[in-house]
């Protein structure tokens, strides 16, 4: 049985890790940078992120956070 590796489950992930995800060809700080330009780009985004206690400022997301981003973002 094949996995499908194309489906990333949901989990706590450091906030670069996620961009990288989303940008495996940039280097991290420019892909922190694109994933924060995307992310401001969605104000509702931004406030169901803040209704789950994100902060800017904060490098590890939880999972509801992770969930939240891939809901609007979509799968990286």
């Amino acid at each position: 049985m094949e996995q499908d590796l194309s489906y990333i489950r949901p989990r706590a992930m450091g906030k670069g890790e996620l961009a990288m995800l989303y940008a495996p060809d940039l280097k991290m700080g420019s892909a922190l940078n694109r994933l924060s330009h995307w992310m401001r780009r969605s104000p509702q985004l931004m406030r169901d992120l803040a209704d789950a206690d994100y902060r800017p400022q904060q490098r590890l997301l939880t999972i509801r956070q992770v969930e939240i981003i891939f809901r609007y973002l979509g799968q990286p």
